[in-house]
């Protein structure tokens, strides 16, 4: 932007008389640019710029003041976060124990009622047969373990054969009885722990019976709902089951006369808990 300039009209007076040709003065212009006006921008501009020059310094001062308090909030919070996560773990970590701990005391006392309920079965707990040098097993000698359950499988010879009835009394004196299948599990593990003997007529006893209503049950009084039959009977039809040896798995029970001389299987449950 360019100066205004302003003019101003300027009379020189001679001391001496003026030539008499002349009878008026003639004027002279000269260019004056003020210099005021000038001089006042200058000096606003350099305060304003000094003025600015101390702001500045100012705002980065309190920028580095708060970049600080925020960076120090962020660590703050991060690491009460870590020490509350951390108490969080301790704290879960101690609740799965307990409820360890619990569960295996709560097994603990079952496994304790379950072996105090097999010692009263018995009138007279036979120590030496389940806790030989006083270390108790879940079976007592000579029976066979499956899935909770004590097996005996009687094999003794020809003269100490019995009936259906007497063989159940035999296994009432061991605190058992006849056995019962509830599975097809447990009549694979009986056929495979029978051998034939005598001949194909004779098997073991089972805890089945016919009831006066025609209806297979077993001694637990539920009805037979396996049917592990044979196609045809080997002898005489009798109201007692025989479960006969080399025979087809699923039909290999035979019904025979409740006087006719077997072996037999008695079954308990265990003094131990195995699972």
């Amino acid at each position: 932007m360019e100066e205004e300039v302003n003019y101003s009209t300027v009379v020189f007076k001679n001391s001496g008389s003026a030539p008499k040709e002349q009878t008026e003065d003639s004027p002279v212009y000269s260019e004056v640019k003020p210099k005021g006006p000038a001089a006042t921008v200058t000096n606003a501009e350099a305060a304003a710029g000094h003025s600015h020059f101390h702001v500045l310094p100012v705002c980065l001062g309190i920028l580095c003041i708060l970049l600080v308090i925020c960076i120090s909030a962020i660590i703050y919070i991060s690491v009460t976060m870590n020490k509350q996560k951390a108490e969080l773990e301790r704290l879960k970590t101690e609740r799965s124990v307990f409820e360890n701990e619990t569960q295996e005391l709560s097994r603990a006392m079952d496994d304790l009622n379950w072996t105090l309920e097999a010692i009263l079965s018995f009138d007279r707990f036979p120590v030496t047969e389940f806790c030989p040098e006083k270390k108790c097993q879940p079976c007592p000698k000579g029976w066979n373990l499956f899935q909770e359950k004590c097996y005996l499988f009687f094999n003794e010879s020809g003269p100490q054969w019995k009936t259906w009835k007497k063989s159940q009394e035999y296994c009432q004196n061991k605190a058992s009885d006849l056995v019962v299948i509830d599975s097809f599990e447990e009549q694979e593990f009986i056929s495979k722990h029978i051998k034939f003997y005598h001949d194909e007529f004779h098997g073991f006893w089972l805890g089945l019976y016919e009831s006066e209503d025609k209806v297979w049950q077993w001694l637990d009084g539920r009805n037979d709902t396996l049917r592990y039959w044979m196609p045809g009977p080997l002898g005489k039809l009798g109201p007692c089951a025989l479960i006969i040896p080399q025979r087809n798995l699923t039909a290999n029970w035979d019904p025979a006369e409740e006087e006719f001389l077997n072996k037999f299987i008695c079954e308990r449950q265990t003094l131990i808990r195995t699972n």
